[in-house]
């Protein structure tokens, strides 16, 4: 049972820096705005963020300067794919290929290096519960952070005036502007927030998850995030649940191993990617069920006037 607990509570781990980025993708495609560009921005977000833990000794200055990076490249990405009406597939493939080439260069001097020694995190009195406690409550504070940010953005995007006003702009950017409201700025806004998100997956990981800096740290997690909103058919509690999932493929790897399981270990490092494919698949066959609760404007450019 023990084993259990530990799987779980690895599971949690694993799938957090994918429920990060995939609730950033969620808010960008919620407003229209696909950005292929997850997979660089965590990049230049976890050597930023490994840079930062490495010379302060600080977690949270570290995830701090995560998000900054994420945001600070979603933004460049933001005015060309908004403002400039640049094609938004090419222009998020070219930011995952700046961010890993980038990443790699600036990480030269931190490779080799690890963090000190972190502290463990408990839940006092829950994290003695049998069971229950080494499963959930002896988790890293940003797991719980992110289990609350996915209960906001449920409220947003549903309860709040300007959830609704972001959901519309991803069905008909035309009508809401029509209706005064400045769909290119809050479209920025949302592709900054979802950069943000991305930027602190990507330092959880070369922080928290490893803990340090090796080229290409992410391993494909960025790709498998954007999947994620498609699995999750754009809702936030679904990306949280599918994260997990995700992040449990990727511990039973693990456990497998350990277990002395006879399986070639190239298979069980593949079995995250494979069990991505074939959930897209599934889904895909009902290209209908998409199409309903895919942002009608998603992926298309907008341009006031014309």
């Amino acid at each position: 049972m023990n084993e259990i607990a530990l799987l779980v509570a690895a599971s949690l781990l694993a799938g957090t820096p994918l429920a990060l980025a995939g609730l950033g993708l969620l808010i960008n495609e919620r407003a229209g705005v696909l950005n292929l560009g997850a997979e660089g921005m965590m990049l230049v977000a976890a050597v930023t963020g490994f840079g930062v833990a490495f010379t302060t000794g600080s977690d949270t200055l570290a995830f701090v300067a995560g998000a900054a990076a994420g945001a600070v490249l979603a933004a460049a990405f933001g005015l060309l794919v908004i403002w400039l009406n640049t094609n938004q597939y090419a222009t998020g493939l070219a930011l995952s290929l700046f961010g890993y080439g980038f990443s790699a260069f600036v990480g030269v001097a931190f490779v080799g290096q690890k963090l000190s020694e972190r502290q463990p995190f408990e839940v006092p009195v829950l994290a003695d519960l049998p069971l229950v406690g080494a499963a959930f409550f002896k988790q890293h504070p940003m797991v719980y952070i992110t289990v609350a940010l996915t209960a906001a953005l449920v409220w947003f995007l549903y309860k709040s005036r300007a959830g609704l006003v972001l959901r519309a702009i991803g069905e008909s950017p035309e009508s809401a502007h029509a209706l005064g409201y400045k769909v290119r700025l809050l479209r920025l806004g949302a592709v900054v927030f979802g950069g943000a998100l991305c930027g602190l997956a990507g330092a959880f990981l070369s922080v928290v998850y490893a803990p340090l800096w090796v080229e290409g740290i992410t391993a494909g997690r960025g790709w498998i995030a954007l999947a994620l909103t498609t699995f999750a058919t754009w809702r936030p509690i679904r990306v949280l649940l599918g994260a997990y999932l995700f992040g449990g493929v990727t511990m039973l790897q693990f456990h497998l191993q350990g277990q002395g399981v006879d399986i070639a270990a190239q298979f069980l490092a593949m079995l995250p990617y494979l069990a991505t494919i074939v959930v897209l698949a599934l889904i895909s066959r009902n290209a209908t069920f998409i199409r309903v609760n895919m942002p009608a404007s998603l992926g298309k450019p907008f341009q006031p006037g014309a």
